[in-house]
């Protein structure tokens, strides 16, 4: 009795430190043409209304998403009205999903014996991603290490699993979980972590890949900020470094590359979602990685894993430049999301990230492939709107399953083309 009434205050007190999302609701705007565009960006910068874009005003073929805070939602209607801008709701409260988010957490907190035991349908805090890390390296130290690439502003270890089976190989990376609220890009992570330790040995392709290759992944790339998610705000996005003369904290790490940092599609706001930060690679956890594909060397491919939207995209972000190898690129892309799709019949876009998507300037793809990494993509993970970062979990082994099988297309034809 005394247990369960410790397990009910820790969870009241867990809940109600967390920022509050009660029937704030996800809108769904249309944008009919570049005029409307410009209003919802007028929007944007309206700070007192607390808005959170989810995806971006940039172009009237794409989508709109925003939560909208419950005390702005008449204002907001009241706008899109007014402006005879079409929208629907998306999600109509969003502390419904989370409270059902948690009561699943709660339900499977517990701590596994072996990674076999690990639940892997449910999310995970960073604690338990750390232990699992730790457990996976112990079951399988023949295959895997675990390396320290450096430490988070709030000095958390940025741990990279390291799977290996010999020295001196060429490495393919694998980030998950740069924005922290995009919470299915984790969760598959420790999935795929698992599948590579089980199916090396037994699968033929990848046995051959890990004969050739190392591979590399780094599962929680901004653990400040996921852990944040967890503590306090599940919506956080960026890193958790103060900025100086200012009360709003992070710098949205996937703006903070030297690749055209500071250019469109990033924001001089610290307040914004995609502030770039002071300067490039002002972020630890950015630095970090820099730091080891330098050090490293011989990196040939790079995959940095995002959700929502279900894309694949390929460099470049920043400019409309092709990329000197986009031929190829895109055919892979193609090739991988054909895979991908003949497991769930999930579709996926995929091409340029500025011609798919929109302008983001200082991101992580377009910088890695700069350092001459041909093989640099982006996955934007499930799903397309409808339940945005808060993809519920029973979606996440479907999710990690799909995309495994375009990483293995990615990876085997990185073996198979070296450069």
């Amino acid at each position: 009795m005394m247990k369960r009434l410790l397990f009910l205050a820790a969870l009241f007190v867990a809940v109600f430190a967390k920022k509050s999302f009660k029937r704030d609701q996800v809108l769904r705007i249309t944008a009919r043409d570049e005029a409307q565009i410009s209003l919802l960006k007028e929007l944007s910068e309206q700070g007192h209304l607390g808005l959170d874009f989810w995806m971006e005003p940039v172009h009237e073929s794409l989508p709109v998403d925003v939560r909208v805070p419950f005390h702005s939602l008449q204002a907001v209607r009241a706008f899109l009205a007014y402006n005879q801008i079409q929208y629907n709701v998306m999600i109509m409260d969003v502390q419904n999903l989370l409270d059902n988010e948690e009561r699943k957490m709660v339900k499977y907190r517990a701590f596994p014996r072996s990674t076999d035991d690990f639940v892997y349908t449910t999310y995970h805090d960073l604690k338990t991603i750390y232990n699992f890390m730790d457990m996976l390296v112990a079951e399988n130290s023949n295959l895997v290490s675990k390396i320290v690439i450096g430490q988070s502003y709030e000095r958390r270890p940025l741990n990279v699993l390291k799977f290996s089976t010999g020295a001196n190989r060429p490495g393919i990376w694998i980030d998950t979980g740069i924005h922290s609220r995009e919470w299915v890009t984790q969760a598959s992570g420790i999935w795929f972590a698992k599948k590579i330790v089980t199916d090396y040995g037994r699968d033929p392709v990848l046995t051959d890949i890990l004969n050739n290759y190392d591979i590399f992944l780094e599962i929680v790339t901004n653990p400040d900020g996921f852990a944040y998610t967890h503590s306090s705000d599940r919506m956080w996005r960026k890193t958790r470094k103060p900025n100086p003369g200012f009360s709003c904290v992070g710098v949205d790490p996937n703006r903070n590359w030297e690749t055209g940092f500071g250019g469109p599609g990033s924001s001089n706001d610290p307040c914004s979602q995609t502030f770039h930060g002071p300067r490039a690679h002002s972020e630890p956890e950015v630095k970090a990685i820099v730091d080891f594909v330098k050090s490293h060397g011989n990196l040939k491919a790079f995959v940095s894993i995002h959700s929502y939207s279900q894309m694949l995209l390929y460099p470049y972000g920043y400019t409309s430049t092709p990329a000197e190898d986009q031929n190829e690129l895109h055919k892979l892309a193609r090739k991988a999301i054909s895979k991908l799709r003949s497991l769930y019949n999930t579709r996926y876009r995929y091409g340029s990230i500025i011609n798919t998507i929109y302008q983001a300037s200082g991101g992580t793809i377009d910088w890695t492939y700069n350092q001459g990494i041909k093989y640099s993509y982006t996955f934007e993970l499930r799903d397309t709107g409808r339940h945005g970062f808060v993809l519920p979990a029973n979606q996440i082994v479907p999710t990690a399953e799909e995309t495994w099988l375009a990483l293995m297309v990615i990876m085997e034809h990185t073996k198979n083309n070296p450069y």
